[in-house]
């Protein structure tokens, strides 16, 4: 499928939100969902304006927001928004088997929608979210028109973010605003090559029969989400057979991975007939980044993102994880490129 121009989505706005830590295995740690990623992405594709139009997107309607989350967790969000300025939330009680009642408008009940102590709210949580959400719908209308390929510089991330809950840095699920626009003029396949499985995505799409998830991720019985993210998981109802979980070794290179795709991500896809693709672009699969286990080259991702196109679908690519901001634009850079022929 030929590119000419591959439109970048993304709104300044979404780097005012600015976590200052997290909680992880019980250690206070530099928050890594930092303003420079964005930053850095910017940087690197605003260099080539012949191959990337950068494009602030248009604010989303809540309705839309709405048709994938629930309106207790938004709820939440705008709670949050009248914190004060240097104020930053962390839940610390989760109350899982307390059989609550919770008020959203109650800050200190977050914890019930939230799943671990990595991701505050404050002020600036939900207008950074809103737009990261924005640029994910502009990028599935994008392909439903004129554009083969188009990219969602998401900040923050999304696809751990579920119906009612968030967590893994995620607020809202970017991908699932995508693919829920492009649901209805066609079915839709997600593949999410984030180190971390897409919790969020599965659990939304659990029950879907017109939409195939499918992620490969390290070991979640090592890695982060933990509890979810194994073969097993399969789908329920007319979901069942549609979502797929591909555990990848620690230490996997890029050969082997293609292999990966090649024998069963790309195969799936085909048989489920898919009109659209939208991919969950995950970096911290990358050799020297903190969180993922995996030893991708820059250049790896640029065969990675050929292996895929094969599928000549109208592609929407979302951006997830990716923490070592030094080389994320590069990787991010290296990753469009393998779209265009």
């Amino acid at each position: 499928m030929g590119v000419n121009k591959i439109p970048i989505f993304f709104h300044s706005n979404q780097i005012e939100f600015k976590p200052k830590y997290e909680w992880a295995l019980g250690n206070r740690i530099k928050h890594p969902e930092t303003t420079r990623r964005a930053e850095t992405i910017y940087k690197e594709l605003n260099k080539s304006p012949e191959l990337f139009e950068i494009i602030e997107p248009k604010k989303i309607p809540q309705k839309l927001i709405r048709q994938v989350h629930s309106y207790s967790l938004l709820n939440l969000y705008n709670t949050a928004s009248n914190l004060d300025e240097e104020e930053e939330f962390y839940p610390s009680v989760f109350p899982q088997r307390m059989n609550p009642h919770p008020d959203p408008t109650n800050i200190k009940n977050a914890g019930f929608y939230c799943f671990d102590s990595g991701t505050p709210l404050n002020k600036n949580t939900w207008g950074a979210a809103a737009w990261s959400a924005a640029c994910a719908f502009e990028a599935a209308n994008a392909i439903t028109k004129k554009h083969s390929v188009a990219y969602s510089l998401s900040r923050p991330p999304g696809h751990h973010a579920s119906v009612d809950s968030y967590g893994g840095y995620c607020y809202l699920n970017n991908a699932a605003v995508a693919a829920t626009h492009l649901k209805s003029r066609g079915r839709v396949a997600i593949i999410d090559i984030d180190f971390h499985h897409g919790n969020g995505t599965q659990d939304i799409f659990y029950e879907d029969g017109d939409v195939l998830t499918i992620s490969l991720h390290g070991d979640p019985r090592e890695h982060f989400p933990y509890f979810c993210g194994f073969p097993s998981e399969t789908g329920r109802n007319k979901g069942e057979g549609k979502n797929i979980n591909i555990i990848v070794k620690d230490g996997m290179s890029v050969d082997g991975y293609i292999r990966k795709l090649k024998r069963t991500v790309l195969p799936l896809v085909s048989r489920f007939g898919a009109d659209y693709l939208v991919i969950c672009a995950g970096f911290d699969t990358y050799e020297k980044d903190p969180i993922g286990s995996f030893r991708f080259q820059t250049d790896d991702y640029q065969t990675i993102a050929k292996s895929i196109s094969s599928l000549n679908l109208p592609t929407a690519i979302i951006q997830e994880g990716g923490y070592f901001t030094k080389d994320l634009g590069k990787n991010v850079r290296s990753f469009l490129t393998g779209f265009m022929k």
